[in-house]
């Protein structure tokens, strides 16, 4: 990185900057670990030599401070998969309950947008197709940070809320559902073959919007279909056909990987009497819960939180840890 050229190659040097920040992630927690551990066993023999509360009293807090430091490595070791470390294209889909089903995909894709700003990600918009009344139909959003994959699979299945619907006039309990899937955004030296011509349908769009400079005045918006797979990707973040079409390209090129590498997972979770971490489906997952009472409830791990304003406005990391530590328990039985 010091050599004068180094940046007259901007993808090349880019990339390689990036491969230094993730390892420096990786080692860089270690090194602290085996710093602390070193203080403590110093803090012991002065402990040793003096006995007294006081030096008791910062054995014990150095103690505590080295437990919390276990738990953020034992985290990170959670994300070891293959695409954990890659960038993340999370979509929402509204699902049954009408216009609140589209008001609660909108709150979902809210709370992910919280949740990267405050992991300090990037989050980028790729396609959003509003809905007549109130909210969203669908949206995908590119979560760009280290292990925004491995953390967003944790959130993959059908997300349901109950609460006092704010567009019925009675005023009464409504259930809606929106579901979450997540694709990894990955390098552009993916080999997936893919036949352009014969195996993909493509559809030029106008994009739709709310009104005023929302509104793309040209067919920009690009939509593929993979017809073996009947995997869909869309794009219209960008006001040109030719950016749209290479960004969507590339989500579907992903999303193709994913499923050959969760298909694989599957068979290997199969032979092991597992059942495979990767790919919920139509399972509900987590239930959000605003009236009578209050509170979120994960489905798989049991893990319930009290204040459901909390979770929805990004405080979602005890659920992603909560997975990521379930998820390892079955792996090692």
């Amino acid at each position: 990185m010091e050599a004068s050229n180094f940046w007259d190659n901007q993808e090349k040097a880019q990339a390689l900057v990036n491969e230094l920040r993730q390892l420096t992630s990786v080692l860089k927690p270690l090194k602290e670990l085996k710093g602390a551990v070193d203080d403590i066993q110093v803090l012991e023999e002065f402990l040793q030599a003096d006995p007294t509360e006081a030096n008791q009293a910062e054995v014990d807090n150095a103690k505590r401070a080295l437990d919390q430091q276990m738990e953020v490595l034992e985290l990170q070791s959670m994300l070891s998969g293959s695409m954990d470390k890659y960038n993340v294209y999370l979509s929402v889909q509204a699902g049954e309950g009408g216009t609140d089903a589209s008001d609660w995909a909108a709150m979902l894709l809210r709370m992910y947008a919280r949740w990267a700003e405050l992991k300090g990600y990037e989050v980028e918009e790729i396609e959003l197709s509003e809905a007549e009344e109130a909210g969203i139909r669908s949206a995908t959003i590119l979560i760009k940070g280290d292990n925004a994959f491995g953390y967003m699979r944790s959130e993959v299945g059908v997300h349901r809320l109950i609460r006092m619907s704010p567009f019925d006039a009675a005023g009464r309990r409504q259930t809606s559902f929106a579901a979450i899937d997540t694709t990894p955004d990955l390098d552009d030296d993916v080999n997936i073959e893919v036949d352009w011509d014969e195996e993909v349908r493509e559809d030029v769009f106008r994009a739709g919007g709310a009104g005023g400079q929302k509104v793309n005045k040209t067919s920009s918006a690009i939509r593929l279909t993979h017809l073996p797979t009947n995997t869909v990707v869309q794009c219209q973040n960008e006001r040109s056909q030719h950016k749209n079409r290479a960004i969507a390209r590339k989500m579907l090129v992903s999303r193709l990987f994913q499923r050959e590498q969760e298909k694989r997972d599957a068979e290997v979770a199969a032979k092991r009497g597992l059942k495979s971490r990767i790919g919920f489906g139509g399972e509900t997952i987590r239930h959000y819960v605003m009236a009578p009472q209050q509170y979120v409830k994960d489905a798989r791990t049991g893990l319930t939180v009290g204040n459901p304003t909390k979770v929805l406005d990004g405080d979602i990391d005890p659920f992603i840890e909560s997975f990521l530590r379930d998820q390892m328990g079955k792996e090692t039985e």
